[in-house]
């Protein structure tokens, strides 16, 4: 029988139950939503599948253990206490990372050495070494500190599942790969959506649409960090792999149209969908928010126009969002997804949103105003 593991996928603040939606669909059982992370169990087909697939989570980790520690003889005790050799090799690097919140022990560098040296103390003990070489595939440890709770986790991802592999390059501060994903979940996007992006900047939205109308996993094409640990069979990446390969939709009519002010971010849109695979499905041609026109026929819009604490100064996003407003008809088979920090959104736009999502781009805090009433939104 395949080892159990207890997992957690920090996720961004606010797409918590989406994330957690998600893991379900793929075969969790024991999902748990908490503010910031899903806990979830899984054995190693479980764990490579939701590296694989997760469109919103931002790591996959091992949850080793958790225990109180209010002092560091507390803390060490507790992480030599937990087992390390289930994870680590004898030749494997194991850095520590890690972060303290409300925590009687906040000195990060501290804690570092400390939960390093129970590590070793443990591995040492266990395969009768006095000296570890750390010259093998890397192993990353990450510990957390919060009211004085401590839990040690392995990081399985390496590189944060936000990075797809396809979007190298980027225009001026784009969306998280993450969080398009989220706007396209909360947009309800199917294999015979139409789909604009007036901002489309490096063809983000565009793109997480794309992939989720053709079921396409986004990490399909990347490397995970437990790909080189011992403990895991590598058959499991090559089983999911396929998996995911064989769950792809093809030729789905399905369309991603986008514009943008900027004529290289538009090549760069084209680019990037190129390497994603998806550049059947999306399009991007040079145009200003003025000219956006309503398609006729049934659409969807999910954007992240530029907003003062990134591109514009305050007073040039408040008229963006009045063009916006005017651009963006009340019609039915139309509706629109929008993520914007202005608290006076709706103000500018001209009209309330039907539904608001408050989540975090990067440290921003931000809401999604859909408008969706005259659209009848399809119901997943």
């Amino acid at each position: 029988m395949s080892d159990t593991y207890k997992l957690i996928a920090p996720v961004v603040f606010g797409i918590e139950s989406i994330a957690a939606e998600e893991f379900r669909r793929m075969g969790f059982d024991n999902v748990r939503v908490q503010d910031g992370k899903v806990h979830l169990e899984g054995n190693g087909n479980m764990l490579a599948r939701a590296n694989i697939c997760s469109r919103f989570a931002e790591r996959i980790l091992i949850n080793v253990g958790e225990f109180t520690a209010t002092t560091f003889t507390e803390l060490f005790d507790g992480v030599k206490s937990l087992p390390w050799e289930r994870y680590i090799s004898r030749d494997n690097a194991f850095p520590v990372t890690g972060t303290s919140v409300n925590s009687a022990l906040f000195s990060i560098s501290d804690c570092q050495s400390i939960i390093k040296k129970a590590i070793a103390d443990r591995l040492s003990l266990k395969y009768g070494i006095n000296w570890l070489p750390e010259t093998g595939a890397e192993c990353r440890v990450k510990f957390s500190l919060l009211k004085d709770t401590a839990t040690l986790s392995i990081d399985t991802s390496g590189d944060g599942l936000h990075k797809r592999g396809y979007r190298r390059m980027a225009n001026g501060a784009p969306i998280k790969e993450t969080i398009a994903a989220a706007m396209c979940d909360l947009a309800h996007i199917y294999p015979d959506t139409r789909i604009y992006d007036p901002f489309c900047g490096s063809g983000t939205i565009l793109i997480e649409s794309a992939l989720m109308a053709t079921k396409r996993a986004p990490g399909l094409n990347r490397y995970f960090a437990a790909e080189r640990f011992d403990f895991l069979d590598k058959s499991v990446w090559r089983e999911e792999r396929t998996r995911a390969q064989d769950n792809i939709i093809h030729n789905v009519d399905f369309s991603a149209v986008g514009s943008d002010i900027d004529e290289n971010a538009v090549e760069l849109t084209l680019q990037n969908a190129k390497k994603a695979g998806v550049e059947r499905y999306v399009k991007a041609r040079v145009g200003d928010i003025k000219d956006f026109a309503v398609p006729d026929q049934r659409m969807i819009v999910v954007t992240n126009p530029p907003y003062g604490e990134r591109l514009l100064d305050v007073e040039s996003s408040e008229e963006l969002y009045r063009i916006m407003g005017e651009r963006f008809v009340q019609a039915q088979g139309k509706k629109y997804f929008i993520i914007s920090p202005h608290d006076e959104f709706e103000k500018f736009f001209g009209r309330n949103a039907d539904k608001k999502r408050k989540l975090y781009n990067g440290m921003i805090k931000c809401n999604v105003f859909m408008y969706f009433k005259n659209g009848q939104v399809r119901e997943s």
